[in-house]
């Protein structure tokens, strides 16, 4: 065992070195810093397949953080097992005195958590957690009773009444860099030896978002054919950008743009306060009595973009080959799957989560609860989207449908798996008698 105590910075959902909280209050600590980061074989075991845009993601930016603590004469210390096995290897290897991370809010990674807190309390051992991929979190923003805000609208109004410019504050990291610990490593796991291959032709959003796509965004979010919305779910997920910074520039340019990062605080509060939703129950639990179709060949028909609807069709094909879909377009297919199929919205969410680049459980499942009209502050059960006039409103010159299915002929395309007046009627039955209970 190195006799020399250190202490370490474990990376989770917050690959950055700059503007970093956790990171920040373990760089000023009197020990030299550790970074670590674990490929959870726990949660790599979940994926389905051996291709994984968030995998391959992770794996890019763990290179171009070596390079960065290369710079510093630190390199990072990568695992391929368990936290539970890792901690105790490196237990077994350095004097250790603290471990510090940023929160996580899911309910199985607060159980890690809670898990690694008391192996190391065990060991005298101290676990620091630190706020940083929100602004507000856990009991920050709640009504006047002390209970969590469930609307929208009431909490974002509450959360711009807190907001003050020491929440912005930039942790400026890098006047600290040189108390890494010194060390090289070149320990990187390929993607191979993870049980995972590359994907062909993917390529990660940038980070970087234009003044002018901000300012313009509530004209144009809406319009999949338009590149209007920032595509930064990726970099907000993994904490690859400052929610921060981000949020400084959106209150100082446009209010609707903000209030999508309000929306994404809101279900990240959600899944802390409300976590039996992260146990597949819906937020509202006399949803769970709806009785669902759940066809398997209507369900594979949906996921490979052939139900005969064109923008359904070409949204699924979008999330197919690129990991990414136009939000407009989530809320179309998610719809589209939940009350024309009456397939259960967890098979949708389970679906999204296997492909989209920017997965992100909170806002993944309220998005889905929001279109099963089970969640909270969700759309009425009433409320069918009619993918013929949403492709009317938001893809007139069905340019976007083009782009997905290049040899779209609308005289001849392939038939609906379903009339939309007949399974619209069908839904409002299904889901009317499930709520009489």
């Amino acid at each position: 065992m190195k006799s020399d105590p250190i202490v370490i910075f474990w990376f989770r959902r917050d690959l950055r070195l700059d503007d970093n909280t956790g990171l920040y209050h373990a760089l000023k600590s009197q020990y030299p810093v550790l970074p670590i980061f674990i490929f959870d074989t726990d949660i790599l075991k979940q994926f389905e397949t051996p291709e994984n845009a968030q995998v391959e993601f992770i794996h890019q930016q763990l290179q171009i953080l070596q390079k960065e603590l290369r710079g510093y004469g630190s390199s990072i210390e990568i695992d391929h097992s368990t936290p539970e096995v890792f901690f105790d290897n490196l237990c077994k290897q350095y004097t250790i005195k603290a471990v510090y991370i940023n929160e996580d809010y899911e309910l199985s990674a607060r159980r890690r958590d809670t898990d690694i807190e008391n192996f190391l309390r065990k060991k005298d051992i101290d676990f620091l957690s630190f706020k940083d991929q929100v602004i507000f979190s856990k009991e920050d923003i709640l009504k006047d009773d002390g209970t969590p805000y469930t609307v929208f609208t009431p909490y974002s109004k509450r959360w711009k009444q807190h907001i003050q410019p020491v929440h912005l504050q930039s942790f400026d990291n890098r006047d600290f860099f040189s108390n890494f610990y010194k060390f090289e490593n070149d320990n990187i796991p390929s993607l191979s030896d993870l049980g995972f291959t590359q994907r062909r032709g993917l390529i990660f959003p940038p980070i970087e978002v234009s003044d002018h796509l901000i300012k313009n965004y509530n004209q144009q979010r809406d319009y999949p054919s338009i590149e209007g919305t920032s595509r930064l779910g990726i970099h907000l997920r993994f904490g690859t950008i400052s929610i921060r910074k981000l949020i400084a520039k959106a209150q100082s340019i446009n209010d609707t743009f903000l209030n999508e990062l309000i929306w994404r605080e809101f279900y990240h509060a959600i899944t802390w306060h409300f976590p039996h939703i992260c146990k597949g129950q819906a937020f509202k639990p006399q949803y769970d009595e709806i009785v669902w179709r759940n066809n398997e060949t209507e369900f594979t028909a949906w996921c490979e973009g052939k139900t005969g609807y064109p923008i359904v069709d070409a949204g699924m094909r979008q999330l197919n080959e690129t990991g990414f879909m136009h939000n407009r377009i989530r809320m179309i297919t998610a719809s589209f799957l939940i009350k024309h199929l009456l397939i259960d919205w967890r098979w949708g969410e389970a679906y999204f989560a296997n492909k989209l680049l920017d997965f992100d459980f909170a806002a993944n499942n309220g998005g889905w609860q929001w279109a099963a009209s089970s969640g909270c502050d969700a759309v009425p059960y009433f409320r069918i989207f009619n993918p013929q006039l949403q492709t009317e409103k938001f893809d007139k010159h069905l340019e976007y449908i083009k782009r997905w299915i290049p040899d779209f002929d609308p005289l001849n395309y392939i038939p609906p798996i379903v009339n939309h007046e007949f399974a619209r009627k069908r839904a409002l039955d299904v889901y009317s008698n499930a709520l009489k209970k």
